[in-house]
C-alpha cells in the first residue's frame, strides 16, 4: 500500500534528509587511497547517532551496519569490512537515517584518489548514472506515473551505453525504509501507480559498464555484477508535492 504523508510528516523527514545527506557528504569527503571500509562505517554510524537520529539499515533485521559499501563491480548491500580503499577504485556509499519514526536514504558513487588522474572512461561513467538521478527527478511530479521516473533513468543509462539493472528497484519510504510503490530504472510494464502529492520515493539509479545480471557473494549480502564490470548508485529520498518534486536528501 502506498503511503501518503502529511504537511507535518514531510516536515519530519524532511529534517531526518538533512541529516542522512549531511552524514553522506562527511562520508565522502572522509574516503581516500588507505581508508578501511570499517572507517567509513564508523565514521557514518557517529554522525547519525550524533544528530538524533538512528541508523537506518542496522534496524533491517539481521544486518548489523548503518552503511552499505561497494567497490568496483559491487552493486548493492556491500558489508563495511576492513579493507582498505586503493586509488581508481569506485566506492558506491548507500545510508539512512531513522528520524522521529521516519527514513530517508541516499547513495552516491565516487572515483577513489585523485580526480584529475582518474581515467576519462570512469568519470564519463559516474556523470551519466548522476545524470539519469537528475532526469528521474524531474518526472517525479503529481499527475506522472512511476514509469516515468523509471524511463528517464534507462533511457539516459542506455544512451551512455550502459546497462541498467532489472533486479533491483527504488522504493516508497517513510515510516518503513521500504514500502510501495516499487521504482525500478527500466519500464518493466506497461502501467504503473500515479504519483500524488504526498508520496516519498527513494529514487536509485542501479547500473553497469557490462551486464545486468548479478550474483550474491558468499556473505550472503553484497550483490556484484556477474561479469565483473563496473557498477554505480545514486539514490535521493524524493518528495512528491504539488510545487513540485523537493529532494529530502540534498547535500549542501
Amino acid at each position: 500500500m502506498i503511503t501518503i504523508k502529511t504537511a507535518e510528516e514531510l516536515k519530519v523527514m524532511r529534517e531526518g534528509g538533512k541529516i542522512t545527506a549531511a552524514v553522506l557528504k562527511k562520508v565522502l569527503e572522509a574516503t581516500h587511497p588507505g581508508v578501511a571500509l570499517s572507517e567509513l562505517e564508523k565514521l557514518a554510524n557517529d554522525e547519525i547517532l550524533s544528530r538524533g537520529g538512528e541508523p537506518a539499515f542496522n534496524r533491517v533485521r539481521d544486518y548489523k551496519f548503518a552503511t552499505c559499501l561497494n567497490i568496483n563491480e559491487g552493486v548493492v548491500h556491500g558489508l563495511p569490512t576492513d579493507q582498505k580503499l586503493v586509488e581508481g577504485e569506485l566506492l558506491s556509499v548507500d545510508l539512512g537515517t531513522f528520524y522521529k519514526g521516519f527514513n530517508t536514504d541516499s547513495s552516491w558513487t565516487i572515483y577513489v584518489g585523485d580526480q584529475k588522474k582518474a581515467p576519462k572512461s570512469k568519470i564519463e561513467f559516474l556523470k551519466v548514472g548522476q545524470k539519469a538521478l537528475r532526469r528521474a527527478i524531474t518526472q517525479t511530479k503529481v499527475g506522472k506515473q512511476v514509469m516515468d521516473i523509471s524511463r528517464a533513468m534507462q533511457k539516459v543509462i542506455e544512451q551512455g551505453g550502459y546497462s541498467p539493472v532489472d533486479s533491483l528497484v527504488g522504493h516508497g519510504i517513510g515510516r518503513k525504509l521500504h514500502e510501495d510503490p516499487e521504482v525500478p530504472c527500466l519500464v518493466l510494464r506497461n502501467r504503473s501507480p500515479e504519483l500524488a502529492a504526498g508520496m516519498t520515493l527513494a529514487i536509485e539509479v542501479i547500473y553497469t559498464k557490462g551486464s545486468p545480471r548479478l550474483r550474491v557473494e558468499e556473505d550472503g549480502w553484497t550483490a556484484s555484477t556477474s561479469d565483473g564490470s563496473l557498477s554505480g548508485l545514486f539514490e535521493h529520498t524524493v518528495a512528491v508535492t504539488d510545487e513540485g518534486p523537493i529532494i529530502l536528501t540534498e547535500r549542501d
